[in-house]
């Protein structure tokens, strides 16, 4: 297997109740699929949004004793100076622009489209949106970090979405992937994109998972961001 489109199985889709003129695309954390992450959307769907969670290519992952499973790039290690998988991450970033691409295809603005993820595949997320062409109407980051992040300022210096709106979440119990991770990360998103545009979000007792009271604030993050227009 590569790790490209072709090795991963078509998204999991939750088809907007209506005309979709808005769009979520959010990836899985690692050696999960998409399958989950669309249940729980459809548990806070808004009729015109279209939810995408794509599953990541199966390879094998340094983190897990070469084991393979579901990743987008290769982990070497989950403290914030571990090596990372450079080349892994930029070409993971490339295979997610393609899939905005195929949306605006499809009709919807990449403005109308928010790209999120938890653990791995808000990593990604976030090093996407920084990186892209393509200007979103926002960021849903859960329980993640930024990656590659001393190769910023630079590489988001050229950004269209230095005003995006993010919203970040972590649970202040999380053994996996560090809380202060999390807290440092939107310090650094902060210098990123408008600081006034970024929130960060703490559940208190939420290990490396996701819980109600955080689905209702993303629910509440894409109303905000993806509101309504006329021509539904």
């Amino acid at each position: 297997m590569c790790g490209n489109n072709m090795s991963a199985p078509l998204p999991a889709i939750v088809p907007a109740a209506r005309k979709a003129t808005a769009a979520v695309i959010f990836l899985h954390g690692l050696g999960d699929t998409g399958h989950g992450w669309a249940e729980a959307f459809a548990g806070i769907r808004i009729p015109y949004v279209k939810y995408i969670c794509p599953h990541a290519p199966t390879m094998p992952v340094s983190l897990n004793m070469r084991m393979s499973m579901p990743s987008w790039f290769d982990i070497y290690g989950l403290s914030p100076d571990a090596n990372e998988d450079e080349s892994g991450i930029k070409r993971a970033s490339e295979n997610i622009k393609a899939l905005i691409d195929q949306e605006v295809k499809n009709g919807i603005p990449s403005h109308r489209i928010i790209l999120g993820g938890f653990s791995q595949g808000g990593a990604l997320s976030l090093y996407t949106a920084l990186t892209t062409q393509q200007k979103l109407a926002g960021v849903v980051a859960l329980s993640c970090w930024l990656p590659l992040r001393n190769s910023f300022p630079q590489a988001s210096a050229n950004s269209v979405n230095k005003d995006m709106h993010l919203l970040q979440c972590h649970g202040d119990a999380d053994p996996l992937v560090p809380f202060i991770f999390g807290s440092q990360t939107a310090e650094k998103m902060k210098t990123l994109i408008s600081p006034a545009n970024v929130t960060f979000k703490s559940y208190r007792g939420l290990p490396h998972s996701a819980c109600p009271e955080e689905m209702v604030d993303i629910k509440r993050f894409i109303e905000k961001q993806l509101p309504p227009i006329s021509d539904e």
